[in-house]
């Protein structure tokens, strides 16, 4: 099918067939959508680090290095705020998917982002900005949930993981973008040094926007509406196949046989997320809410939204400069990652990550703790093992949590249940924003524990591994529709044996004739998939 086979052991592009640059081209535009999260999540840690905004929302402190500062209280909402309005925003994710569809949900979604990009812009006070950085999560909020839905129902299963990869891709390139930006516009004396960062993001949606007018809608939302010939013509477009190919025909017959077998449950509801029944959806919903969480509570946006603050206050001469070079191993690492994915599986690149991670966070703790700020050998060592923390995040758990809320819920209530797996994203994005000032500052009524946060995180990042080895099973290779059929037979951790099954059983199918595709085009473990 669209995907095409695909077998143990192969790395991307293992078995591929001859159309595979269609879908995948599509696809991987739609990541560009990371660029706005990313972007907004990392501009912020640097532009309230700037004299001229601080001088307009802060107040002035002659103990200051600027002459001007925030209280924590008005930074943790100013940078917290964002992630509130990205829950709500990821929330209302499903409606817009099931309603008005995947590709033109992202692009209200670019609409809405658009009215709060406005709102900072013009803000001259601290209420206004707030609002703004409402508007723009509702719209950041919407983007992470429906574009990792729309590309896991859109792309090839030999490479669903790569392309879905790219959007955490597109996030890591949206940070090093923010901290260029606000790099190169720190020193300017006016206005202009926060307007220029914070107005760009217009350009940001616009390219989303456009590009999305012109792609498919998911050939899986058109079927569930009953738009059947528009669903052909969709799935045409991805496979660069006539609408009456039998590739495609064979295709569109087994993603009905497989709705329809959802269907006969009755009609799905966010109740339906938690009722564990013979496919374990309760398991699988629960999955993808524990993953979005402990990928936020690797600590991973404490570096992106208050980096330049904390390098800053270790002694760093630039911080600015350190968090460009943070960001560029972000971006860098998250290839490997994308590689990876297809070529060792989800499951074994989660657990080393997890593993790597909470080494590097015990270590930054204990140096934070025991090396001086004055100790020049001392804070090299902990900007290293930082950017070794962020590549082995960047590798794995940044990318993989994605792909893995992407792929593991039926199609009948994907959407809620991925719209309640990013909403716990957001929901921890939001506390830990918020909560940060407060662990870290050393002024009155914060506990002031300044780098040994570090041992909450490395303590997090060890409950990783022990998550990731009982609740992810390895789904490399497989279609959404042998995912349905892998959950309904055996458990995470012992996922292995069926797994290999699935893939024997679909090898030898592409190696059969013609008419056994036909006989068998109900099955859903039998049958490829886009």
């Amino acid at each position: 099918m669209a995907g095409g086979p695909t077998v143990a052991g192969g790395g991307i592009g293992a078995n591929a067939p001859k159309n595979k640059f269609a879908g995948i081209l599509m696809t991987a535009f739609a990541a560009f959508g990371g660029i706005l999260f990313g972007y907004d999540t990392g501009v912020i840690s640097g532009v309230k680090e700037m004299k001229v905004w601080l001088r307009t929302f802060g107040h002035e402190d002659t103990n200051a290095a600027l002459g001007y500062s925030i209280s924590s209280s008005s930074e943790s909402l100013i940078v917290s705020i964002l992630s509130a309005g990205t829950f709500v925003g990821a929330l209302l994710g499903a409606p817009a998917a099931d309603h008005i569809g995947r590709k033109w949900g992202i692009v209200l979604a670019c609409a809405i982002f658009c009215v709060g990009v406005a709102m900072q812009t013009a803000a001259q006070a601290v209420p206004l900005f707030v609002v703004g950085r409402v508007f723009a999560g509702v719209g950041v909020g919407l983007v992470s949930c429906l574009i990792p839905m729309y590309q896991s129902e859109c792309s090839p299963k030999w490479i669903r993981g790569a392309v879905v990869s790219m959007y955490q891709w597109a996030i890591t390139i949206g940070l090093l973008l923010a901290a260029i930006v606000n790099n190169a516009t720190q020193h300017r004396e006016d206005a202009s040094s926060w307007h220029i960062p914070i107005a760009l993001q217009f350009a940001w949606a616009a390219i989303l926007a456009g590009g999305m007018m012109c792609l498919p809608e998911s050939p899986r939302f058109l079927i569930k509406r009953g738009r059947d010939e528009d669903a052909a013509k969709a799935l045409s477009r991805l496979t660069s196949l006539p609408p009456n190919d039998p590739v495609v025909e064979n295709e569109l017959d087994d993603i009905r046989a497989n709705l329809e077998s959802e269907r006969a449950l009755g009609e799905s509801s966010y109740a339906d997320c938690f009722k564990q029944g013979h496919n374990k959806i309760a398991l699988r919903t629960l999955t993808g809410i524990f993953i979005q969480a402990w990928q936020q509570l690797t600590g991973i946006n404490f570096i992106f939204y208050y980096g330049t603050t904390f390098f800053k206050r270790s002694g760093i001469s630039d911080p600015f400069l350190i968090t460009i070079a943070t960001n560029i191993v972000n971006v860098f690492m998250t290839l490997p990652g994308m590689w990876g994915v297809e070529r060792f599986g989800r499951r074994s690149l989660l657990l080393v990550g997890a593993i790597g991670m909470c080494l590097c966070e015990f270590i930054v703790a204990i140096v934070g703790v025991t090396v001086s700020v004055e100790n020049i050998a001392g804070q090299k060592v902990l900007i290293a093992f930082v950017c070794i923390y962020i590549a082995f995040f960047a590798s794995t758990w940044g990318p993989i949590a994605w792909v893995v809320t992407g792929e593991i819920f039926p199609l009948q209530v994907r959407a809620k249940a991925m719209s309640l797996s990013i909403a716990s994203n957001w929901l921890w994005n939001f506390g830990i924003g918020y909560a940060t000032p407060y662990l870290v500052n050393v002024e009155p009524g914060s506990a002031g524990l300044e780098a040994k946060v570090f041992f909450i995180w490395g303590t997090t990042c060890f409950c990783c591994i022990i998550f990731t080895y009982f609740c992810i099973p390895e789904t490399k290779g497989l279609s959404l529709e042998q995912i349905d059929v892998l959950y309904t037979h055996t458990v995470p951790w012992k996922a292995g044996p069926y797994r290999a099954k699935l893939m024997a059983e679909d090898a030898a199918a592409s190696e059969g004739d013609g008419s056994s595709r036909n006989e068998d085009k109900g099955s859903a473990h039998r049958v490829e998939k886009v």
